[in-house]
């Protein structure tokens, strides 16, 4: 059944629903004047950020002011105070209720905090119910939830206008729902709303390992990449750190983030800290806290269709690119690192590369990157130690090895989204398939070693990698790219 907010045309015996401040004098202070004084000395430590054009969300952690609220502040400094949205979504775990799905908390008309009462958006509230049976709403996965509530000052002190709400709590670890939890707000995921994701990220390890988990899952989350993050919160649960419950309390919440976010969408890294930063006597068990902000570029498309002429190397580049190859792979047998000078602004963009090591004509390891989230010379070092010498198909390299090996090395272009077939050259661009938390490649150099159609060669690439079927790349996301190989 769904729940009846009251309208704007309330009616004495229509007394409007208020969920109260259950976190006030909690989570964050319950008098007014001293909570407001807080949020502004919490954004005055950020004079350094600027607000962001066209922001279309941000990730910020739900604590306790005194340890999360200055990474909370950083996040929301980026909103520009006289930006107008019509709505802002909320969206967290929930501490209390199972859900298995997205709780829309469409049963109150406002949430209440010390500096005044904040409308939610009914009306978007119960269409969100009314689109699919994956939204409901569980009145207890809103009660006592603090992850919503404790960013309302904040949006309060920094918005001269605050906008309705559409709180979402989002608690399930069914993949498939998540993503159509996310085909349903990407509809809201525009210019005209701001998304706002709630999350703390290590639990209660010690410091030093909360700082190496958090740091794997936030390089994770700045690449885009929604399987990144996953093998991200995976690689930390079984890597034995201590006292890890989780990198990210609210991973599902993330993650329908990420199956929102197009091409066009950046997401800059803002701060780090966790709870040992504030409590020195506390680093045994502590907490960790991330800020990001995910800006909407919208120059972004245009000049990534011309990205793939744009992105050359020089001859000088190339010969540095193996020299960095080789290089990282003596380093590794010698157990020491190799920090190459010269570097040019092409070798530090952020492109994927392929390594590739001959032995007498013979192949003797091959692993790649296909990504863009790590500079060109430092991919093209790690894959070069990975094609050394973490190629299942191989034995390491040995050193006596090292003289009689050729490195060949495909650097991948910039990709670039297509709505159609007619836009991919066979031979000439790779093929990249992305749906949901599946996806496959095919490089350009493919397409020499077969006799496919264009259409062959995408259906193979979404049955064969992608694991989407024959026509599943239709209604997939597509990018193309060039190799260059040297």
């Amino acid at each position: 059944m769904i729940p009846n907010c009251t309208s704007d045309k309330t009616t004495a015996a229509q007394t409007p629903i208020v969920r109260p401040a259950t976190q006030a004098g909690r989570f964050y202070e319950g008098d007014s004047l001293i909570l407001a004084h807080e949020v502004d000395s919490l954004f005055d430590n950020h004079g350094d950020i600027v607000p962001r054009q066209n922001l279309a969300a941000v990730i910020v952690p739900h604590a306790g002011y005194y340890y999360s609220g200055n990474v909370a502040a950083a996040a929301f400094k980026t909103i520009d105070p006289n930006k107008k949205y019509k709505r802002i979504f909320l969206l967290g775990p929930s501490h209390y209720e199972w859900v298995d799905g997205a709780s829309v908390n469409a049963g109150v008309d406002y949430y209440a905090t010390p500096l005044g009462n904040v409308k939610v958006d009914c009306e978007t509230a119960e269409k969100l119910l009314k689109t699919d049976s994956v939204f409901k709403y569980k009145a207890r996965a809103h009660d006592r939830e603090h992850c919503l509530e404790v960013q309302l000052p904040f949006l309060q002190r920094r918005m001269k206008e605050i906008p309705p709400i559409v709180p979402i709590i989002i608690s399930t670890n069914d993949y498939a729902k998540l993503v159509r939890i996310a085909e349903v707000l990407k509809d809201y995921f525009n210019d005209d709303n701001l998304f706002v994701i709630s999350s703390d990220f290590s639990h209660y390890p010690s410091y030093k390992d909360a700082c190496r988990a958090d740091g794997i899952t936030g390089k994770a989350i700045e690449s885009g990449d929604v399987e990144q993050f996953i093998a991200a919160i995976e690689s930390n649960a079984k890597s034995g750190m201590r006292n890890l419950d989780t990198s990210a309390c609210g991973e599902f919440a993330i993650i329908t983030l990420m199956l929102m976010l197009d091409r066009q969408c950046e997401i800059q890294h803002l701060l780090y800290q966790n709870s040992g930063d504030i409590d020195p006597m506390g680093k045994d068990r502590v907490v960790g806290y991330h800020a990001f902000a995910i800006c909407r570029n919208k120059q972004l498309a245009s000049e990534n269709k011309n990205d793939e002429t744009r992105f050359s190397l020089t001859k000088e580049e190339k010969k540095l690119l193996k020299e960095i190859a080789r290089q990282n792979i003596m380093a590794a047998l010698d157990s020491t690192t190799y920090t190459p000078t010269g570097l040019t602004p092409t070798l530090c963009r952020k492109c994927g590369a392929f390594v590739s090591l001959h032995k007498h004509g013979q192949l003797r390891g091959c692993i790649g990157h296909f990504g863009e989230d790590t500079p060109l010379y430092e991919i093209v070092g790690e894959m070069a130690q990975a094609a050394a010498f973490e190629d299942p198909r191989f034995q390491p390299v040995r050193r006596d090895e090292l003289k009689s090996l050729d490195i060949e090395i495909s650097v991948l272009t910039p990709m670039r989204r297509i709505y159609s077939l007619d836009e991919f050259q066979l031979h000439k661009h790779g093929i990249y398939i992305k749906k949901g938390y599946r996806s496959g490649t095919f490089l350009p150099q493919v397409a020499d070693e077969v006799n496919w159609t264009k259409e062959e060669f995408v259906g193979h690439c979404s049955r064969d990698k992608a694991g989407l079927g024959w026509d599943g790349w239709r209604d997939a996301e597509l990018y193309i790219y060039e190799a260059i190989v040297f």
